[in-house]
């Protein structure tokens, strides 16, 4: 009988995490890892913050040593992209030619930037930020400029321009909302976020976009806005999102809507290839059972480890809570589940000393946590999300409420009730 082989298209945090978890759960016949970059596989986090004010190290990003492929047998495939799938043969084809045989394919392809649809697109100073070598062209040219502009007011955007802020740059970020990291935050939360940049030195401009990209001598020299407006640049980042990377599977015949489409176990309408992280279209029960695509640390991790545990024999629902962090300069943002259907929003901690949450609700559901600098909420959260409808928002709303407390009885099945709350209860919120 041969021996099972397993082949990875994508070597990111996704790719190695499928890779790692299929070895600590025992898988034990061949993983081939493909990856594009010439890197080892690394944390992508790092990269818009402390790789680009050189404290983080650059041995600290790799996931794992090359030791920890060697003694796990895992064959890394660098440099490499495949190139096309055949179905019937259950094999791939890699750039060069070479020829891998499959008995199950996971697709790890990650996502691309979307990039701006305008003259001066190509000019020398235009950049995005994506991968290692993206990251390592940005903190040079951060050494040498003066002006700063960032196109988008997300998190790559807002990270980059927190820390250009930092080294003493002049940064504006454009926006083309009216308010900053519009699809992932309440409005309360990101009013805050906007006056705390400024207030650290961040020129932020919304309902706002990009009409022009000015250039000198092949080099980018200004921004022009819709209003008539026109930023100096030595350096423009692009952070306008991401668009999932599907032609391989499109290729292929295999379903693909706003990412590669998968089930709640990771698996394709082919029973032979699974995908999981950036590019895929999952459905996700905190998104009321609709599918989503999202790209975070904590997708492109505990997919892999579900996705694992099917491949071993012991299938596992991929039903984790959605979270998501951004270091933003001073600023920790952390977020747990989906706000996307929220209607109301309850505020717990002190505003003021910028340590506080947002307690999103929707029918009275809690949907998402918003935290900033308050870590234990955003454990928390995390934990009442997982549990279902157990918290309202006039427990969420007063400071005296004890949520660890309550998470450990309602998981006896025991709720808490503050003492002074039993016999003064407040109206809900």
């Amino acid at each position: 009988m041969s021996t099972p082989t397993i082949v990875i298209a994508g070597a990111g945090q996704a790719g190695s995490r499928t890779a790692a978890s299929l070895r600590e759960l025992g898988f034990e016949g061949r993983v081939v890892l493909v990856g594009d970059e010439p890197h080892l596989p690394y944390q992508r986090p790092p990269l818009s913050k402390g790789h680009l004010t050189g404290a983080a190290a650059r041995d600290n990003l790799w996931l794992h040593p090359w030791t920890f492929y060697d003694h796990h047998e895992i064959e890394l495939r660098l440099s490499k992209r495949v190139n096309r799938i055949d179905r019937p043969n259950n094999r791939v084809e890699l750039a060069g030619g070479e020829i891998l045989d499959y008995d199950h394919l996971v697709l790890a392809l990650g996502a691309r930037n979307r990039t701006l649809p305008l003259d001066g697109n190509e000019l020398d100073g235009v950049v995005g930020l994506r991968n290692l070598a993206e990251a390592d062209d940005i903190r040079e040219r951060l050494a040498r400029a003066r002006r700063l502009v960032v196109v988008g007011g997300g998190f790559i955007g807002l990270e980059v321009a927190a820390t250009a802020v930092k080294l003493g740059l002049d940064a504006v970020v454009v926006e083309i909302a009216d308010q900053l990291m519009g699809r992932v935050l309440s409005a309360q939360m990101a009013g805050f976020v906007l006056d705390a940049h400024r207030a650290r030195g961040l020129r932020v401009e919304l309902g706002t976009s990009v009409t022009g990209l000015t250039g000198t001598a092949g080099r980018v020299s200004a921004v022009t806005t819709t209003d008539g407006r026109e930023f100096p640049a030595d350096m423009v980042l692009v952070g306008i999102g991401a668009a999932p990377n599907t032609n391989l599977a499109e290729d292929a015949g295999l379903r693909v809507d706003n990412g590669i489409v998968v089930d709640e176990y990771l698996a394709t309408d082919d029973a032979q290839i699974s995908a999981v992280g950036d590019c895929t279209s999952c459905p996700n029960r905190f998104a009321g059972g609709t599918r989503v695509r999202l790209e975070s640390v904590h997708n492109a991790t505990a997919q892999p480890r579900a996705l694992a545990a099917r491949l071993v024999g012991r299938p596992e629902l991929y039903d984790s809570v959605p979270w998501f962090w951004s270091d933003q300069g001073d600023l920790k943002l952390q977020i747990a589940g989906l706000g996307v259907q929220s209607s109301h929003a309850v505020l717990r901690g002190d505003v003021d000393s910028g340590r506080f949450s947002v307690f999103c609700f929707h029918d009275g559901v809690l949907r998402s946590v918003e935290s900033l600098n308050r870590p234990g909420d955003h454990m928390a959260a995390r934990k009442l999300l997982a549990l279902g409808n157990c918290l309202t928002p006039e427990q969420a709303r007063d400071p005296d409420f004890d949520l660890r407390a309550h998470i450990a009885a309602h998981s006896i099945g025991d709720p808490v009730v503050p003492a002074h709350r039993a016999t003064s209860p407040r109206a809900a919120g």
